[in-house]
This record gives C-alpha cells, sequence and structure tokens, in this order.
C-alpha cells in the first residue's frame, strides 16, 4: 500500500497528461528494443528442416547441417542457396525486419544510400545497413548507456553530497576546492588523448564519463544535508546515540532524495545526449557500432540523402522530447506546492 504522500505524489503525476503518456510511450519503446533480436536480425527466428527444429537467433549452426552440399562454417542465412534448401525440404520465420544492425545488403536496387521502400523502410546507409535495424539497436544502446551512468553517477553524486553537507566544516571546504579542480579539467581532450591510446568501448566510455558526471547532483544533496542536520529530530537522534550513517541514510537521505529525483530524468536525457555527441565526433563507442550519433553524422555526410538525417532528427528529438516531459511531471509530483486535481 502507498502512503498518503506516495499517492499525492501519484495523483499530480497522473493530473499532468502530457508527462504521464510520455512515459508509458518511452516505456513501451524501450521494451519494445529489449528485444532486439528478436525483431530485427538477418537470422530466422525458427526454422523446421527435415523433421527437425532450429533456432538460430539462439544458436549457432553449420551450413553443413542442412545438406552436404555446403562447408562446415557457420550459416550465412542470407546466402541465396542455403536459403532456397532450407525451403526446399522445410520452412524458415523470419524477424519483422530481416537485417540486423552490421548486415551489408548485396542487393540493392540502387547504389548506398538507397531510398525507403518496402524491403527497407527507412532505407539504408552509405555502407548498406538497414537504417530501421540500427535505429531499434541504437535506441536501445543509448538508453542502457543512459540509464548505466545516470544511476552510477547520481549514486555517487548523492554519496559525496551527503558526506559533504553532513560533516561541513574542513571536510566540505576540501570537498568543494577539489570539485572547482576537477569540474574545469577539459573532458573532450582528455577523450581524445584516450582515444588515441586505447579503442573506446561501452564499459570505457561509460567509466570515462562517470569521472565528471557524478558532480551533477553534488551540490543539491549537500544543500539538503546542510539543511538537515540541524533539524531537531536529527540532533534527537544523535543525542540517542545513533551512528552518522543511519542518521544520513534513514533520516537526512529521504528528504535530500526528493529534490534528486526531480532532477533524474534530465539527467538521463543528458547521458544520451552525450553518447550521440561523442558518436558524431568520432570518439564514441567503436566503428560499426549502432548508434544515434553515427547516424546523424551519415546524415550530416550524405546530404542527398534527407531520409537519414530526419530519422536521426526525429529519433533523438522524439526520445529527448519524451524524457523532457516526463522529468517536467516528476518534478510537479514532488512539488510540496502544488495539489492533485
Amino acid at each position: 500500500m502507498l502512503s498518503p504522500v506516495a499517492r499525492r505524489r501519484w495523483a499530480i503525476f497522473r493530473a499532468n497528461r502530457r508527462g504521464f503518456w510520455s512515459l508509458w510511450l518511452f516505456l513501451a519503446l524501450f521494451i519494445f528494443c529489449l528485444f532486439a533480436e528478436f525483431i530485427a536480425n538477418d537470422r530466422p527466428l525458427l526454422i523446421r528442416f527435415e523433421g527437425h527444429w532450429f533456432v538460430p537467433v539462439l544458436q549457432d549452426y553449420s551450413e553443413d547441417r542442412f545438406g552436404q552440399d555446403f562447408l562446415p562454417t557457420e550459416a550465412d542465412y542470407t546466402d541465396p542457396d542455403l536459403r532456397r534448401a532450407i525451403e526446399a525440404r522445410g520452412w524458415m520465420v523470419w524477424p519483422l525486419v530481416p537485417f540486423s544492425y552490421d548486415t551489408i545488403i548485396k542487393d540493392l536496387p540502387s547504389p548506398a544510400p538507397s531510398p525507403p521502400s518496402r524491403r527497407n523502410w527507412l532505407g539504408t546507409d552509405d555502407e548498406a545497413r538497414d537504417v530501421l535495424a540500427r535505429v531499434i539497436y541504437g535506441f536501445r544502446l543509448a538508453v542502457l548507456f543512459g540509464f548505466t551512468l545516470t544511476l552510477v553517477s547520481s549514486a555517487i553524486g548523492v554519496a559525496a553530497g551527503a558526506v559533504q553537507g553532513y560533516y561541513g566544516g574542513l571536510v566540505d571546504l576540501l570537498f568543494q576546492r577539489f570539485i572547482e579542480i576537477w569540474s574545469g579539467m577539459p573532458q573532450l581532450y582528455l577523450l581524445i588523448i584516450l582515444a588515441s591510446v586505447i579503442a573506446p568501448s561501452f564499459w570505457i566510455l561509460l567509466v570515462f564519463l562517470l569521472l565528471f558526471s557524478w558532480m551533477s547532483l553534488t551540490g543539491v544533496v549537500r544543500a539538503e544535508f546542510l539543511r538537515g542536520r540541524n533539524l531537531d529530530y536529527v540532533r534527537a537522534a544523535k543525542a540517542l546515540g545513533v551512528s552518522d550513517g543511519a542518521v544520513m541514510v534513514r533520516h537526512i537521505l529521504p528528504n535530500a532524495l526528493v529534490a534528486t529525483l526531480t532532477f533524474l530524468p534530465f539527467t538521463l536525457s543528458g547521458s544520451v545526449t552525450i553518447l550521440a555527441s561523442l558518436d558524431f565526433l568520432g570518439f564514441g563507442l567503436p566503428p560499426g557500432s549502432p548508434s544515434l550519433g553515427e547516424l546523424v553524422a551519415q546524415g550530416k555526410n550524405n546530404l542527398q540523402a534527407p531520409w537519414l538525417g530526419i530519422t536521426a532528427f526525429v529519433v533523438l528529438g522524439g526520445v529527448l522530447t519524451l524524457l523532457i516531459f516526463v522529468g517536467e511531471a516528476v518534478r510537479d509530483a514532488f512539488d510540496p506546492r502544488r495539489q492533485p486535481r
């Protein structure tokens, strides 16, 4: 059962129809893209061949499993000869989009990038890869990266702000000077140096951005702890011998989280934008990775193919708009001056 305060916040959140439906639409898109391998793949979902069942989307099979004329190598289901051999003695169930994010389409009706068609709903890029498949995989990658960066950086930022605000004094002074120095570091130049030494990957980018993104919530949490440490119930808890950690977690942190939660949707949208920006500049994920930023770069480099730029704009703009609408609804829900309608 929800507490009266939680019910009031949920009622205010639902009253903001734009934010409420934006949340459900974003969750529907995210859940849909979580199963990208079953929606866009160059492998069949299911094969029935000579009375046997095969699930290529989950398991690798060699070509000689489908006939003695094939080699004992990994099956390439885009090969016309292999497809004819399977369909002659069985059948296949293909995904909704029969291409993966890295599938090179060899029989395009026009040179790449080719325009949208019944086969490629959003066209192809300049490397003959299906744009819709790359959007599905890229959306999932961007949101998962944003979620991970937001949660981990928020946890570190809340902990740092709590220590600063609760102890104050010299601890707060030294921590503030460190934050001022650390926030002045040139992130882009450091990333360029990093990219010249090692090849960036999902986890390397996450750790690098985490080194700087944790400071976004520190100031808010620090202010809440500076205010809350002098309240009467906190003084009473200290007088009863409650440890500092218990006082911070049980008595002050719940109030500080109210201000923190209102920033999370905006922090998530910023995390998605950071990854797209780095991919656009060429300092993000490895080449060939499904990336919304790489799609933006494709649109810039291929002005004769407007569907690339339009797709990138609609996808990125739509995701950020949904997150901003959700953030506005969350901000209203945690505003004590708001009353449910």
